[in-house]
C-alpha cells in the first residue's frame, strides 16, 4: 500500500474533469492527465504509451488518442530526444495564466 498523496489544483476537479468528460466526451483524456500528474516530477513525466495504458486500464491506442487530445487542448506538451526514447511529457496548466 502506498502512502503517497497528491495535491491537485481545484480547477482540475471542478472544471477540467467536467470539460473533458462531459463536454469533450473524453474520459480517457482525463484519466491520462491524472496518471501523468501522478507520475510527474516537477511537472514532467517520462512514460510510454504502454505504461499509460496499463496504469489507466485503457488500450494503448486509447492512451495515444487521449494524449493527442490533451495536446490539442493545450494541456500537454511532448518531446522525444530520439526515435527509441520514451516520450517526455510536460503537464501544462493554462488556467493558472488565466487567474493572473
Amino acid at each position: 500500500m502506498s502512502d503517497k498523496q497528491y495535491v491537485l489544483d481545484t480547477y482540475v476537479l471542478d472544471t477540467l474533469m467536467r470539460d473533458l468528460v462531459g463536454h469533450d466526451r473524453r474520459t480517457s483524456a482525463f484519466l491520462v492527465y491524472l496518471s501523468l500528474f501522478a507520475s510527474s516530477d516537477g511537472g514532467f513525466a517520462r512514460i510510454s504509451h504502454a505504461q499509460l495504458a496499463e496504469r489507466t486500464g485503457l488500450s494503448k491506442r486509447g492512451a495515444q488518442d487521449a494524449v493527442l487530445h490533451l495536446i490539442d487542448r493545450g494541456l500537454l506538451r511532448t518531446a522525444k530526444s530520439g526515435v527509441t526514447e520514451v516520450t517526455r511529457y510536460e503537464l501544462l496548466s493554462p488556467w493558472r495564466k488565466l487567474a493572473c
